[in-house]
C-alpha cells in the first residue's frame, strides 16, 4: 500500500482508525486537494453516549484537526426505526419525548471534542428527522425502494446475523439501511458531504448509501470504517462490571471516567493513546515502551489526557490528584464518587455486604459478599472480615462520611443523608 499524500489519511492510518475504505486512492486525492466534508451518525437511544462511541467521535475530531469539515448527524429520525447492526433483539420503541430528551443529553459531549461554527472547517450538527419525518411512504418507496435488492439486503451482516440466530427482525428494522443510505444522499445534496465514516458493522449500510448516491444523484461518494475495538483480554470496549462507561458527567463522574482509563491493560496502552488522546507519536512511542511498574506512568497519562478531552482540564487534573492522594497517601480525598447512607438504618446497623452493594463499586449483593469473603473490601482502610458485620454511625468520621474500598483501585465515599 502506497503512503498517503493527504494529512487526513496519514493521521487516520498512523493512529489505527482505518479498517476498510471504499476507494482509498480517491479519498486520499480528494483530501489532499482541498476540504472534504464527512459525517458519522449517532442514534438517540440513551441520554448519553458511552466509551464505545469514542472512536467515531475521535475520527470526526481528526477530520477537523487535519483541515476538513465534520458533520455530526443526530438520528432523531432513524432512532424511531432502530439499527439492527450487532443487536440480537429489537430495540425498545421510544416516544418522541424520549428521543428529544436523549438528543439533548448527547449533544453536550460533542462541544468538548469539536469546534462548531460557520467557518469552512467548523463542525455542524444536523438531525435526520428534518427530512425523514417528512417522507411520504408511497413516493419514497417509488423513488428509492427500487434501488435496493431484498436478496442483497438479506446478505448484509446486520441482517444475516440476526436471522442466523433465529432472532426476529421486524420490517421496521429491515428498513434501517434504506434510511441510512438516504441520509447520505440528503447530506450530499444539502451540505456537499462526500464521506461517511462508521464502525466496521456499518460497512454494508455505508456501501448502500454510496450506491444510492450514484444511482439517484450521480454523486461519487466515499466510505471508511474503523475496526471493532476490543481490549487485549478480548472484552468489548467500554464495558465494566458496573455497566457502560458513559461520557456525560451526570452518568459517570470524571473521577470514575479517569479510573476506567487508568485500569487499562498493559497491552492496550499504546493503542489507546493513539486512538483516544492528542499526544504526538513520539511521546506515545516513549510511553508504550515503558515496562513493569514504570508502565503506570503511561496509564496515568492516558487517563488524564482522555479525561481532559471529555471533561476538560480542571476535571482531569482533579481526578488525577484525587487518585494520587487516595492511592499514595491513603487519604479519604474529595472528588471520589459518593453514595448516601440512611441515618435510621445506620442506627440499627447495616450489614456490610449491603453497604458495599449500595456503593456502586460492585454489581450485586452476591458480588459484595464474595469480595468481602476474599478479603478484598476495606472500610476506612481496614479490612472487613465478616460480610454481615453491622456498619453503624460509629464508623462515620468527624465529617459524617466513611470510605469504602473494593480492591486497590475502586473507592467511594458514603455520606450521611437524613
Amino acid at each position: 500500500m502506497s503512503a498517503a499524500r493527504s494529512e487526513l489519511l496519514q493521521v487516520l492510518e498512523q493512529r489505527r482508525y482505518v479498517h476498510q475504505i471504499t476507494d482509498r486512492e480517491a479519498l486520499d486525492a480528494k483530501a489532499a486537494a482541498g476540504i472534504i466534508t464527512g459525517y458519522i451518525g449517532f442514534d438517540c437511544t440513551a441520554n448519553s453516549l458511552h466509551v464505545g462511541s469514542l472512536v467515531p467521535i475521535m475520527m470526526l475530531r481528526r477530520m477537523q484537526q487535519t483541515g476538513h469539515k465534520p458533520i455530526v448527524l443526530m438520528g432523531g429520525g432513524t432512532t424511531k426505526v432502530g439499527d439492527p447492526s450487532g443487536k440480537d433483539e429489537s430495540r425498545k420503541v421510544l416516544t418522541d419525548a424520549d428521543i428529544a430528551a436523549n438528543k439533548d443529553g448527547i449533544r453536550k459531549v460533542f462541544s468538548q471534542f469539536l469546534k462548531f461554527g460557520d467557518g469552512p472547517t467548523d463542525a455542524v450538527m444536523v438531525d435526520n428527522a428534518e427530512w425523514l419525518d417528512r417522507l411520504g411512504y408511497i413516493s419514497f418507496l417509488r423513488d428509492y425502494g427500487a434501488h435496493f435488492s431484498v436478496n442483497r439486503m438479506l446478505t448484509m451482516e446486520s441482517v444475516k446475523l440476526r436471522l442466523d440466530r433465529d432472532q426476529p427482525l421486524s420490517f421496521l428494522e429491515f428498513n434501517y439501511m434504506v434510511l441510512q443510505a438516504y441520509d447520505f444522499v440528503e447530506l450530499a445534496r444539502r451540505l456537499n458531504c462526500t464521506l461517511q465514516m462508521g464502525g466496521s458493522d456499518q460497512w454494508g449500510n455505508i456501501v448502500s448509501g454510496i450506491e444510492l448516491g450514484r444511482r439517484v444523484a450521480g454523486r461519487e461518494l466515499l466510505g471508511l470504517t474503523s475496526p471493532l475495538i476490543t481490549t487485549a483480554a478480548g472484552a468489548k470496549m467500554g464495558k465494566t462490571a458496573q455497566g457502560a462507561v458513559w461520557l456525560n458527567a451526570d452518568r459517570v463522574s470524571p473521577y470514575d471516567y479517569w479510573q476506567f482509563w487508568r485500569n487499562t491493560l498493559d497491552g492496550d496502552v499504546g493503542r489507546f493513546l493513539r486512538l483516544f488522546t492528542d499526544l504526538p507519536e513520539g511521546e506515545i512511542g516513549r510511553l508504550e515502551a515503558l515496562q513493569g511498574a514504570e508502565s503506570n506512568e503511561a496509564k496515568v497519562v492516558l487517563a488524564t489526557e482522555a479525561t481532559r478531552l471529555c471533561h476538560g482540564d480542571a476535571a482531569a487534573t482533579e481526578a488525577r490528584e484525587t487518585a494520587r492522594r487516595t492511592f499514595e497517601e491513603g487519604e479519604s480525598a474529595a472528588g471520589l464518587p459518593t453514595f448516601p447512607l440512611d441515618a435510621g438504618q445506620l442506627k440499627a446497623g447495616i450489614p456490610a455486604f449491603e453497604v458495599v452493594a449500595a456503593s456502586g463499586l460492585v454489581a450485586s449483593k452476591g458480588e459484595a459478599r464474595r469480595m468481602i469473603r476474599a478479603g478484598g473490601v476495606r472500610l476506612n482502610d481496614r479490612p472487613i472480615a465478616d460480610e454481615t458485620a453491622p456498619v453503624t454511625a460509629t464508623d462515620l468520621g468527624p465529617d459524617s462520611t466513611l470510605k469504602l474500598s473494593v480492591g486497590k483501585k475502586r473507592h467511594a465515599i458514603g455520606i450521611l443523608a437524613g
